[in-house]
């Protein structure tokens, strides 16, 4: 069995290219301002007027990585499919699912009058303290840009341009005004860019939105090496390049590479549109208009119609279970029939599950709970209305449930003793513009959680997070369960999960830290300025001028989360890609084939007492080079207990190689490889080494 990997052909067509050309020539000056020009949208992230003369449409653009944004409410009622979060997606390892999702939101958007889509989110996670983390595909470039492409596919299918973001290394948000991401341009090349090299290569997004932050000290809306040696050179995008909103700094920024300005009046320097030569704008206006054309913008114009929305919901609701990541299971999982009396403490579970904050905030279908914060950035959280207390309920009728909110501890904890088992929901809110300080379960969660496992050592916590988090009580709880924001359907399918109903098949898309000591950088770069400011009252656009631009150097180069562990000798709280099952499962007969495209061929026995998935990895974990681990590739297997199936598992080239800075190029060296598999990156159970003739791979 081979991974069925989406693929969708190049949009960009001869015909959508020649009418470009033909409308880009016909406008006149001032047109041509027009659609390079955008404003922000009074009920939408962005507005671009059209050209009426030319029967060119205006574009309307919404945020939708996890569903079609209305993060204030200012489309009155106007609700949409809440999707769980993007790292619950990626815990599924699955592009099928990832399609789906895309096709979700393509549906959607069209249907609701748009037809840009700023999404997918692609940074890579390198700190896992990063606020919108839940917004991306996790840490490992060939799973993100995998999903990523997936995504695009589904989302261009239904005629609405996708934008993939943040161009590039906007992977922290305290300060990403000014910070300066400083890394060598292998590394870069090796890491967050290939994330979207492969996502561009798969899926052809439309369109490319550069980030907020500096990458080497240029600020990325300006850097002409990302903009145009890179994307538009070396990968050959023809799409446009569009600005995040109020990220252009340079008056002469689209000599760098940028196509449109997206939100003008947002920006402390606007594009000066009379400085660039009349073949320059023609050019911008052809990129922006070969996408418009061949994702079908002209021929299928947005019409306002009805969303099956129960069939989005039944979809949301197998995406979150898939999603699911049992992460410990000392035989407290599933809840049989043996137990009688459950207590059911915090997380606001009798209300409903969270979802992270920001412009990806989705009002759900189902309506939402909002939780007041607190503090002075008077910030709200929100439920969607799947509680998972009543999802259990409903699943085991014969179980007498009782819960607590966990405020006081003493008070969770005599329910506790008095059950047979305690599920305890932990939570942790983030959203953009807000990073954790640290690792740690906020509101003295980590203290409820040690409390109730004092009364019941068969205690399960249920996390609901938009990141990793630190369990200095895993050693005296009986299981935890990683749920993420898991979307409108989410109560459900935690029940599921817990219940049994659902064997769990989720895998982790990101490393879970030990302890902060671990990271890169155990002090969030740029906190400790950031919290000077805000003791001295400063908010909003008020704090964003007065920090101070800093650096943070990626040290770790290439050696992103899990690839750092292995080769430094870290140990995680919990590896990449591990998840446990409800079953056990086999390799045997591993083996090895060199060629142009390496592959690995294998058995995979269900050795346990149900059906269930698994999700066999491939590392690369030496090369000529010496120590190295990096995902190669990845299958899922669904079997039967006592079934046993062959699986083939092709490597990706660019993992196998490495990128040349002197040949502007990938190289994969000639020598020994050792290629490994395994169930986690830190669970790797074959080895076998390959001779590989050396080769460059073409551009």
């Amino acid at each position: 069995m081979v991974l069925a990997l989406v693929l969708c052909g190049s949009l960009f067509t001869p015909a959508a290219d020649a009418e470009s050309e033909r409308l880009a020539e016909a406008m006149t000056p001032a047109e041509r301002v027009t659609l390079l020009r955008g404003e922000k949208g009074v009920r939408s992230a962005g507005y671009v007027p059209g050209v009426v003369r030319l029967a060119i449409p205006a574009l309307q653009e919404t945020d939708a990585s996890l569903g079609i944004a209305n993060a204030d409410n200012l489309r009155r009622g106007d609700v949409a499919t809440a999707l769980p979060s993007s790292l619950s997606l990626a815990s599924t390892w699955d592009p099928g699912v990832a399609e789906r999702d895309g096709t979700i939101l393509g549906d959607e958007a069209w249907r609701k009058g748009f037809n840009v889509l700023l999404g997918p989110g692609l940074n890579l996670a390198r700190d896992p303290r990063n606020g919108r983390n839940f917004e991306y595909l996790g840490e490992d470039p060939l799973l993100a840009g995998t999903l990523a492409g997936a995504e695009i596919c589904g989302i261009q299918s239904r005629h609405v341009v996708a934008t993939v973001k943040h161009f590039a290394m906007n992977d922290q948000e305290t300060g990403r005004d000014v910070l300066s991401a400083d890394i060598g341009d292998a590394a870069m090349r090796e890491s967050d860019l290939l994330a979207f090299e492969l996502a561009l290569e798969t899926g052809h997004p439309g369109a490319v939105m550069c980030a907020y932050n500096r990458v080497n000290g240029t600020y990325a809306c300006e850097n002409s090496h990302l903009l145009d040696d890179i994307l538009k050179g070396a990968w050959s995008f023809p799409g446009w390049v569009m600005s995040d909103w109020g990220a252009v700094r340079d008056a002469r920024a689209p000599d760098a590479g940028l196509d449109q300005e997206s939100a003008h009046t947002l920006d402390r320097v606007a594009v000066d549109f009379s400085a660039i030569p009349q073949a320059r704008l023609i050019e911008m206006n052809r990129r922006i208009l070969r996408s418009m054309l061949a994702v079908g913008l002209f021929e299928a114009p947005t019409l306002r119609s009805p969303i099956d929305y129960v069939a989005h919901a039944a979809d949301a609701l197998d995406a979150a279970q898939r999603g699911i990541v049992v992460l410990k299971n000392d035989g407290v999982l599933p809840l049989g029939r043996q137990i009688h009396r459950i207590a059911v403490i915090g997380g606001h579970a009798d209300a409903g599950v969270l979802s992270g904050g920001g412009s990806a905030q989705v009002l759900p279908v189902g309506r939402a709970m909002a939780i007041p914060l607190g503090g002075d950035g008077a910030s709200l959280a929100f439920y969607d209305r799947s509680p998972p207390l009543a999802a259990l309920r409903a699943l085991a009728p014969g179980t007498a449930f009782s819960f607590s909110t966990g405020r006081y501890a003493s008070e969770a904890a005599a329910l506790a003793h008095r059950a047979d088992v305690a599920i305890v929901f932990a939570t942790q809110w983030l959203a953009e513009g807000k990073d954790a300080p640290d690792l740690s379960l906020p509101d003295g969660q980590d203290a409820l959680v040690d409390a109730v496992a004092a009364a019941n050592p068969r205690t399960i916590v249920v996390l609901e997070t938009g990141n990793p988090v630190a369990m200095p009580w895993l050693d005296r709880v009986a299981g935890v369960v990683e749920a993420w924001y898991p979307g409108q359907r989410g109560g459900e399918a935690i029940a599921g999960v817990l219940t049994g109903a659902v064997d769990p098949s989720g895998r982790l898309p990101i490393t879970f830290p030990a302890a902060e000591s671990q990271l890169v950088h155990p002090d969030l770069p740029g906190l400790d300025q950031l919290l000077w400011l805000t003791a001295g009252g400063l908010r909003g656009d008020a704090l964003a001028v007065a920090m101070q631009p800093f650096s943070v150097e990626y040290s770790e180069g290439s050696d992103v989360g899990y690839r750092r562990y292995q080769i430094a000798g870290l140990k995680p709280l919990f590896a990449f890609g591990h998840g446990l099952s409800y079953t056990t499962f086999r390799y045997g007969g591993f083996h090895v084939t060199p060629g142009p495209m390496l592959t690995a061929t294998f058995d995979v026995t269900n050795t346990g007492p149900r059906r269930g998935t698994d999700t066999p990895q491939l590392y690369l974990t030496g090369h000529p080079g010496g120590p190295a681990m990096r995902l190669l590739g990845w299958s899922h297997v669904t079997l039967d207990p006592g079934q046993t199936r062959s699986v083939t598992i092709a490597a990706d080239p660019h993992v196998l190689a490495d990128f040349d800075e002197a040949l502007n190029a990938w190289a994969i060296p000639k020598g020994t490889y050792e290629v490994s598999l395994g169930s986690a990156s830190d669970a790797l159970q074959a080895h076998a080494v390959a001779a590989i003739a050396g080769r460059q791979l073409p551009r």
